[in-house]
């Protein structure tokens, strides 16, 4: 195992910047998931990392050594692949064993290493088989497998569960987190899927057009981000924004919408008076109230999932979406009333995108 360390790293495809001045700690044994909308950089990264790509500018240290001019096969790291890269014609065993005979090692260390992976992933009985005879679950089990036996210092994984159906895409976010538990190898794994990071992750990275938006633990980014993109990105379903005024006086602050309606500011919200803001609240922190106090909106959907109901709301122009535990009935152009929680909400800079809650500055 070993910690992994990005240096100002950049690179340009052409006249494309792709990477502009990453900077990323790794703790040994830390899982920590790059995550970004397509065309982030993120897989770029991950194959610099790997040795598929050149650094253009900056170092990339694994277990305090700078790589840069390693070669990919010198650098103790082993990748998963999105399409799995088994060879069709090898069995499962062979597959397997296939960089541990390139590596000429011992033949009994060879299966020593097959018999304990195949064990750790539930392959023993599929030893035999060719990749054809498998299940897309299984394939994806038999690339990690290959991972395993080499015995790296990181593991590398592109975006392995995309390939997936919903159900086993869910059954495979714990086996490979619960492999990594057992392990515990330093492993960086990138996605698009926020809820794979936010599950699987004890760091999140989370890129844009390049560059590192913000990094920390899952909860961390969830509670406290620091601008729109990363409110907007992490939580599903997506945080609600709502344009409007911060105005204050002696008795607080209130953010007033188009539509002479206002809510209290958020308690730790800093910003000027007159000020122009968006107001964010998370579906699943909407309340509903019958009084007729609130955000008045109108519904447009409802979406009821069995462990909660997905209410999708106009205000003015604005889409909101309230997550609720109870069951309701509501139909297409009823009239809701939605209610944030005061002690949940955040306030962001219109022009900046930047948050302008107080717990930024600790």
């Amino acid at each position: 195992m070993a910690s992994v360390q990005i240096k100002g790293v950049e690179k340009y495809f052409g006249g494309t910047h792709v990477i502009r001045g990453v900077d990323i700690e790794i703790e040994d044994g830390q899982f920590t998931v790059l995550v970004g909308p397509s065309g982030c950089g993120k897989s770029t990264l991950l194959r610099m990392i790997a040795g598929l790509e050149e650094i253009g500018v900056g170092q990339i240290l694994i277990g305090g050594k700078v790589v840069n001019n390693i070669q990919p096969k010198e650098r103790d790291i082993a990748m998963v692949f999105q399409n799995y890269a088994l060879y069709p014609h090898m069995t499962v065993r062979d597959n397997l064993a296939f960089s541990l005979m390139l590596a000429k090692r011992e033949k009994s260390v060879a299966d020593e290493r097959v018999r304990k992976a195949a064990e750790i992933l539930g392959l023993t009985d599929l030893l035999e088989r060719y990749p054809r005879q498998l299940s897309g679950g299984q394939r994806q089990r038999v690339a990690m497998g290959r991972a395993i036996v080499r015995d790296p210092q990181v593991f590398l994984f592109d975006e392995p569960l995309s390939n997936l159906d919903a159900k086993l895409r869910v059954q495979m976010r714990t086996e490979i987190k619960e492999l990594h538990q057992r392990l515990k190898t330093t492993s960086i794994y990138v996605t698009h899927d926020q809820i794979e990071a936010m599950t699987m992750a004890d760091q999140i990275v989370v890129m844009r057009d390049g560059i590192v938006e913000q990094r920390g633990g899952p909860l961390d980014l969830y509670d406290h981000p620091v601008n729109l993109f990363v409110a907007g990105f992490i939580g599903s379903p997506a945080m609600n924004f709502l344009p409007g005024i911060l105005k204050r006086d002696g008795s607080g602050a209130q953010v007033h919408f188009a539509d002479g309606s206002a809510v209290l500011a958020p308690r730790q919200a800093g910003g000027q008076d007159g000020q122009r803001v968006i107001y964010g609240v998370r579906p699943e922190h909407m309340m509903l109230d019958a009084s007729g106090a609130g955000i008045k909106t109108a519904v447009v959907v409802v979406e009821p999932t069995g462990a909660d109901t997905q209410v999708f709301c106009k205000f003015g122009a604005i889409e909101i979406t309230g997550v609720f535990r109870e069951r309701h009935d509501f139909a297409a152009g009823d009239t809701v009333y939605l209610v944030p929680d005061s002690n949940k909400t955040h306030l962001f800079d219109e022009e900046s995108g930047k948050s302008l809650m107080s717990w930024l500055d600790k």
